[in-house]
């Protein structure tokens, strides 16, 4: 069906398209006039949009969220919501409310819930775009009551938001409070193990006294060394003194020693001089001869004596040099000793460190969860409160008017094309050359003119026109 044809039809069928739409607009302005009047009251809320903890100042990531607007309508139009709002404005110890419930149901269900229902299908949660306010609406025969119900939402959803946000608090700082106690005594374990350690040991400051035992295990080493350096050269004195005992300068530098020889000097030049002059057989020559010898003698025992002196002072710097090393010995097993002692209080003190920190964390969250749990701060604000409308809100009779001239014309539209759908008739040579399947070679215009004989105009063609 081409345009030519639509056009041809409707003009045919016009008159029960103008009827079908005259009907249509009639039925819908009696509908509106004799539809009984409905308020609606709105009341606008305004949503914390930085997402800030008016209580903490901390930032709320889920409420930067996109989903965040859209979660906190269905909390509106939630029938928690709708419940506490029927238990506010009493509306189930009402008798008659009760009677229309029984008559309703049958006395099926709670009078409560059916009631919320009942709400929750008048109610309209609209935001705006692109800013966190949200009008809440309601809709009704009395401008009084949906005033009402609408503060009561508006005020329920602020109740409803908040006991949300507290609950999960409360439940959090009870968890919290019972790991603070656990936390609490696995420190006093920890300090009375670290306690008990310092005394078992006899430590009141580890690192002071391993200060102190490292510097004395540096001055033994110090002492060692240089014991060490004195023992070596009383050693090479000893053996020099040992074994060229003439030649040792701790027995050459000896005073007794040097007197004896500047005197077994002097009695030898007396003896060669006696020699020169007297026999051998001469007292005098053997009473200096036996001087000489004496002489010899005693500068010998004092060489032996300066010798053995030279390798008692080299076992003194021996032993010297022992007991240093003992001593440094010691006290290395002191400072390593010291060291474990230091690593196992110090593993002691982590433990201690660790379950205070732990502590002191939980200590601080179940602070504030404790806070916020006791907190009736609420991020949303009533911008607008509802007030009793004066102008009814419905029924609109202009924009249903405007509606049932589109349904009529739509309606027509559609019962002409139902009509000629089941009466089809031929309108133009199109519908000919379709519904007989053979070309068309002429039309004649029956239509007479307006002017000469009548009679003759209407048995003769106006025109003919051949293909």
């Amino acid at each position: 069906m081409n345009l030519s044809q639509f056009l041809l039809i409707l003009g045919a069928r016009k008159k029960l398209v103008f009827f079908t739409l005259l009907l249509t607009v009639l039925a819908a302005l009696t509908v509106s006039l004799l539809l009984p009047k409905s308020y609606k009251a709105t009341s606008t809320l305004l949503l914390n949009y930085k997402g800030v903890d008016p209580l903490t100042g901390v930032t709320m990531p889920g409420q930067l969220l996109p989903g965040y607007m859209a979660t906190q309508i269905d909390i509106a139009s939630s029938k928690k919501v709708a419940l506490q709002v029927v238990d506010q404005l009493k509306l189930a110890s009402s008798p008659a409310v009760v009677a229309q419930f029984n008559s309703a149901t049958e006395g099926r269900g709670s009078v409560r819930d059916w009631l919320a229902d009942l709400l929750l299908r008048k109610l309209e949660i609209v935001p705006a775009r692109e800013s966190s306010v949200v009008d809440i609406s309601f809709k009704g025969s009395d401008p009084q009551f949906v005033a009402a119900v609408a503060n009561a939402f508006a005020e329920e959803y602020q109740k409803v938001s908040i006991q949300l946000k507290v609950e999960p608090m409360k439940k959090a700082s009870v968890y919290f409070d019972e790991q603070t106690k656990a936390l609490r005594d696995n420190v006093e374990k920890a300090q009375s193990r670290l306690s008990k350690y310092q005394q078992e040991h006899g430590i009141v400051s580890v690192d002071n006294r391993l200060d102190v035992e490292s510097n004395r295990l540096n001055d033994l080493s110090a002492q060692l060394v240089g014991a060490q350096g004195q023992l070596m050269e009383a050693q090479s004195r000893q053996r020099m003194a040992q074994g060229s005992s003439g030649e040792s300068p701790d027995v050459a530098s000896n005073a007794l020693i040097q007197n004896l020889k500047v005197g077994l000097g002097n009695a030898e030049a007396k003896l060669s001089e006696i020699a020169q002059r007297l026999d051998r057989n001469h007292p005098q020559y053997q009473s200096a001869k036996a001087e000489v010898d004496k002489m010899r003698r005693d500068l010998d025992e004092q060489i032996r004596v300066a010798s053995r002196s030279v390798g008692n002072n080299a076992q003194i710097f021996q032993q010297r040099e022992a007991s240093v090393r003992a001593a440094l010995l010691e006290q290395k097993n002191k400072v390593l000793e010291l060291n474990r002692t230091r690593d196992e209080m110090g593993v002691l003190a982590k433990d201690v460190e660790s379950a205070q920190r732990a502590f002191d964390s939980a200590s601080q969250r179940f602070s504030q969860t404790k806070i916020e749990g006791q907190s009736e701060q609420s991020d949303i604000a009533v911008l607008n409160p509802a007030v009793a409308p004066i102008e009814p809100d419905g029924p609109k009779v202009v924009r249903n008017v405007l509606l049932s001239l589109f349904l009529g014309v739509f309606l027509g539209v559609g019962l002409a094309f139902m009509v000629e759908l089941l009466n089809r008739r031929v309108r133009s040579e199109n519908d000919l050359r379709e519904a007989l399947q053979i070309p068309v070679f002429g039309v004649v215009d029956w239509a007479p003119k307006r002017h000469g004989n009548a009679r003759l105009n209407a048995l003769l063609p106006r025109r003919l026109r051949l293909n």
